[in-house]
């Protein structure tokens, strides 16, 4: 074993988590070491969120000007240039990147860039990208491994070299016919957006519905935009096996409800759910312990099973989103600090960032069925929102959860335009444990989406007597 450093903060990744930890720490005066073994700043600005909306804004765009005529502008023809998209998109990540450096150098921490491997307690062997090792130990260690697209054990499809959303991103040619595998967020967001670029497309969901953990009339809402646009929706398909070569010639055979079928297509991108980086590590040796998933064990201030190691973001277990991250931070750093924060009873909203968007905050229907839990609904379409009539965007619904015997909140979803903006109206609402009477009772401005709230809340059914 080469020789051991000795720093305050070992911080293994540079994602939404590691990379504050690492800058925090470094300007309190610790000495700090982050090791990232690929891009700094980990998937969001390089290959996933961030990059994701770039292109689906693109995406967005060619979609609303071959709508032009509906707006009065005048088009001969229109075309869609990948390399330009691309070109975009790139410009941005360059310009995130070097936001990281910045930030990275200002604060202080040393960047090693390499591979991290625990040869003992709170002892890390890094392989260096530009070459050599370096074995450094932390006083404190803190993990932020991220996880990966999962890539499932079907007959034929490691050979069929699939995409995963990073290479669906970094396309600059058009798939001429793409197939999807999986119904979620990243498989929906993707599909849409290719297809709204030029290309065939075909989603396979083995679930009996899109989005499995929304709503049914949700779902539905769904499958109709995208058959609307010309996606064909293949659901409670069971795929058995692939043929040949993503990019040039693919045969998915599966089963759906009636018979064996045969999907043939030129592309196929898996968007089958995500897999921890824990393996591989040597974690093994550092007395941290994983679930049966491949997730590291943490309390609810994210301490692992070994002293002086804490875990946060997607390879803690925590949902696979940036803002969790960040609040997975601010958890151990209050904590660090004398504070007394945890992950217990966290509201955690999202959007999934299909045109129109998904949106939720709080419980839907499925989740409080299953819990038990009595509610009332208000529901309504987002045609009754007036602002959609300005904009000619009247697709989709909006409904809130109001417990039974209080006015409680209990959960709001949208599906429609700039429904990511009404749900941060409601998720304030809950934060304050406000009833729901103050968003209905409200004066908000017109013409604007949150206007549509109090409409919906005027029709939450009365309380049972």
């Amino acid at each position: 074993m080469s020789d051991i450093e000795k720093y305050e903060n070992l911080v293994i990744g540079s994602g939404g988590a590691g990379k504050f930890v690492a800058w925090t720490m470094s300007e309190a005066g610790r000495r700090t070491a982050m090791v990232e073994r690929r891009a700094l700043g980990g998937a969001c600005p390089n290959v996933a969120c961030l990059p994701s909306k770039n292109i689906i804004y693109s995406a967005k765009v060619i979609s609303l000007a071959r709508r032009g005529a509906e707006f009065g502008l005048k088009t001969e023809s229109l075309g869609v240039d990948m390399q330009t998209v691309q070109r975009r998109k790139r410009l941005m990540v360059e310009g995130l990147h070097q936001m990281h450096v910045d930030a990275t150098t200002k604060s202080g921490a040393e960047l090693i860039m390499g591979s991290a491997r625990f040869v003992a307690p709170r002892t890390a062997e890094i392989e260096l990208r530009d070459g050599g090792k370096r074995t450094i130990f932390g006083d404190r260690v803190f993990l932020d491994l991220g996880s990966r697209a999962t890539i499932p054990e079907l007959p034929g499809l490691a050979a069929a070299k699939p995409m995963t959303h990073v290479e669906a991103l970094d396309l600059d040619r058009l798939p001429e016919h793409l197939i999807v595998l999986g119904g979620g967020y990243v498989g929906l967001e993707l599909s849409q957006a290719i297809r709204r670029f030029g290309s065939q497309v075909t989603v396979i969901e083995a679930g009996p519905q899109l989005a499995g953990r929304e709503d049914p009339d949700i779902g539905a809402a769904l499958k109709d935009l995208f058959v609307d646009e010309g996606i064909e929706v293949l659901l409670e398909t069971e795929v058995r096996q692939i043929e040949g070569r993503s990019g040039d010639r693919i045969r998915v055979h599966a089963n759906d409800r009636h018979s064996k079928r045969t999907i043939e297509g030129t592309d196929l991108l898996v968007a089958t759910g995500r897999t921890a980086n824990t393996d591989g590590i040597g974690l093994e040796l550092t007395g941290v312990q994983l679930d049966d998933h491949g997730y590291i064990k943490v309390n609810e201030r994210l301490q692992t099973t070994s002293d002086n190691i804490w875990a946060m973001g997607d390879c803690a277990g925590s949902p696979q989103f940036t803002h969790v991250a960040f609040d997975d931070f601010r958890v151990v750093h209050d904590n660090l600090n004398g504070g007394n924060r945890t992950t217990k009873n966290r509201l955690i909203p999202f959007c999934m960032f299909t045109d129109p968007e998904l949106a939720r905050v709080g419980r839907n229907e499925s989740e409080a069925q299953r819990a038990g839990i009595e509610y009332r609904l208000a529901k309504m379409p987002m045609a009754e929102v007036l602002r959609t009539r300005t904009v000619s965007e009247p697709r989709g619904l909006m409904k809130m959860l109001i417990a039974k015997d209080s006015d409680e909140i209990l959960g709001f979803t949208a599906m429609g335009f700039e429904a990511s903006e009404q749900m941060v109206a409601v998720q304030t609402a809950m934060l304050g444990h406000l009833p729901y009477t103050v968003l209905r009772d409200a004066i908000l401005t017109h013409p604007t989406m949150s206007e549509g709230l109090n409409e919906l809340l005027a029709s939450v059914p009365a309380k049972r007597t």
